[in-house]
């Protein structure tokens, strides 16, 4: 065994050893490649194929409405002409961003968390969030007041805040034309995550799974999850077209998750017509607000659904969902300066 896997550990540490000498490298070349180059804005992120987190869905969808508008936009490097650029929490090549940054290009820093606060557990990732705020960012775009005060009760100031909420993009999150009647059939409620932190929101859905009148209710957990449930429906992963037709097929979305500072799940939901169970925690409160009702203990839950299902129409009409649109100009206010 052991002659096997020598042989195998030399190989992945050869590879590794050229991946990191072969990265400048074209980081160089690329740089080099760029100097005569424009674009509107530059994008540093390091995007995942769907089904992905929130983050990266919602840049997708704020990268998209730019291009819309005749933008051209940039992923990964800054050319020569272009004279504004996002970078997105901490989530791209750090030493990427160091090499093309210029003090001419508008660097506007788009964060997170704090993530310390959103994990439950500090890896040093927000110091290091911190760091590369002084050194670059001209502003920073908070997604919740939540987020904006909680990275400064922890002493992380970053530089010239401004609040901007996510947003969906509404071809694919939106209300439906009609929906199902009530009479005859349970109330049903979903749940949605992509990330399997526990954090999310499995201890909300375990009790749940004990303790639900499932004569009434109907209850449905989309994502990735390792728990098992007796009453409640699992559904795998889903790309963002079937999640929002699941989304429309439900009454009331449960937003169980902890210190989450802009749940692009909950806005998702709410744009699909959705008011919202949640957990007084993170910037539930700020996205829902008259649409939906909040709990802080588990043993409330129950309550908080019957009184939510008695108030359905009512919380519905409530529901206020930052448009794309409106994000996007807010954006490109900060990146113009």
């Amino acid at each position: 065994m052991a002659l096997r896997t020598k042989p195998r550990a030399a190989l992945v540490h050869a590879r590794t050893a050229g991946w990191r000498v072969a990265r400048p490298v074209r980081t160089r070349v690329d740089w080099l490649a760029s100097r005569r180059d424009r674009a509107d804005v530059a994008v540093f992120h390091e995007y995942a194929p769907p089904p992905s987190g929130g983050g990266n869905q919602f840049i997708r969808a704020l990268t998209n409405e730019l291009r819309r508008r005749g933008l051209t936009l940039e992923a990964n490097r800054i050319s020569g002409g272009t004279g504004a650029c996002l970078f997105n929490s901490f989530n791209f090549d750090f030493a990427r961003l160091r090499r093309f940054a210029r003090d001419d290009v508008r660097m506007v820093h788009r964060v997170d968390g704090p993530i310390g606060v959103y994990r439950g557990f500090d890896d040093g990732t927000d110091r290091r969030i911190l760091e590369l705020n002084r050194a670059f960012a001209n502003a920073t775009v908070f997604q919740s007041r939540y987020s904006l005060d909680k990275h400064r009760e922890l002493g992380l100031e970053l530089g010239a805040p401004v609040v901007i909420p996510n947003a969906p993009d509404p071809a694919i999150f939106h209300r439906p034309a009609e929906r199902a009647p009530l009479a005859g059939r349970k109330f049903r409620v979903i749940a949605t995550s992509w990330s399997m932190n526990a954090r999310k929101g499995g201890d909300v859905l375990a009790w749940l799974d004990e303790h639900v009148d499932d004569d009434r209710y109907e209850v449905t957990f989309a994502g990735q999850t390792e728990l098992r449930f007796d009453r409640i429906r699992i559904v795998g992963p889903l790309a963002s077209e079937p999640l929002a037709e699941l989304l429309r097929e439900h009454d009331v979305y449960l937003a169980a998750s902890r210190d989450d500072p802009c749940s692009n799940a909950l806005l998702e939901a709410l744009a699909c017509g959705l008011p919202a169970v949640f957990l007084r925690s993170g910037g539930h409160p700020e996205l829902v607000g008259e649409g939906g009702i909040g709990f802080d203990e588990l043993e409330e839950l129950p309550g908080v659904l019957d009184r939510l299902a008695g108030e359905l129409e009512e919380r519905r009409a409530a529901i206020r969902v930052p448009t794309l649109g409106d994000v996007a100009d807010r954006y490109l206010e900060v990146l113009r300066g």
